[in-house]
């Protein structure tokens, strides 16, 4: 890989195992306001994109009695239980992590809300390896535009040329790309021949620690 100064995580299919959470958080939602079974959009559609744009087309297609807001927060309550019960973060992932911490800083951007990301960094101590969080609030863009990776770039203090990203999502290696920077795809949520765009494809976090160090992982 060319040299690199920082590295920005994406979270959900990346730190943690997440997707089926927000699916399932998404579903019991859509079932409580009497839509179960007919949601008129593809949960699958909106992977690595906002709860913000699933939400605001979901209220388009079907008129409910509720904003996108309220159906957010009541999403997002659901997604936190979940977190909070079950702590999914991917295995070998806290140790990448810490690993890279001592060598980059770190920045985490998600297209989580800031109260599911804050629970997130919770796990294992996370938080204190991240100078930088970006959320989807924080940008007037969510993914495959490139604000939130821009915006991580800024806070960091780097050109964006100068960042890698570790990345799950099709539309989250769009962004990465768009922002001008190297991207690492992890095969999470995806196959890696749906992920061909990035710079490079990784099956497992110690694959990923061998392409950023440029050695073999384990000292």
């Amino acid at each position: 890989m060319k040299p690199f100064g920082a590295v920005i995580f994406d979270m959900d299919g990346v730190i943690v195992d997440s997707e089926s959470h927000h699916e399932q958080a998404f579903l019991d939602v859509v079932r409580e306001i009497g839509y179960g079974g007919r949601p008129g959009l593809a949960f699958a559609d909106f992977v690595g994109r906002s709860d913000q744009e699933l939400w605001r087309e979901f209220v388009a297609i079907n008129q409910p009695p509720y904003s996108p807001q309220e159906l957010l927060a009541m999403k997002r309550g659901r997604v936190v239980a979940s977190i909070r019960r079950d702590g999914p973060i991917f295995a070998g992932l806290p140790e990448l992590v810490e690993k890279l911490a001592a060598q980059y800083p770190l920045a985490l951007a998600s297209g989580s809300e800031r109260p599911i990301v804050e629970e997130v960094l919770k796990l294992r101590g996370l938080g204190r390896f991240f100078s930088v969080v970006v959320t989807d609030t924080d940008v007037s863009r969510g993914k495959p535009a490139p604000d939130i990776f821009l915006r991580a770039a800024e806070l960091l203090g780097m050109s964006p040329q100068d960042c890698c990203v570790i990345e799950d999502s099709k539309p989250g290696i769009a962004a990465s790309l768009a922002a001008g920077m190297q991207v690492v795809a992890i095969t999470n949520t995806h196959p890696a021949a749906e992920l061909q765009r990035a710079t490079h494809v990784a099956e497992t976090y110690l694959e990923i620690e061998r392409l950023l160090f440029g050695r073999r992982g384990q000292d």
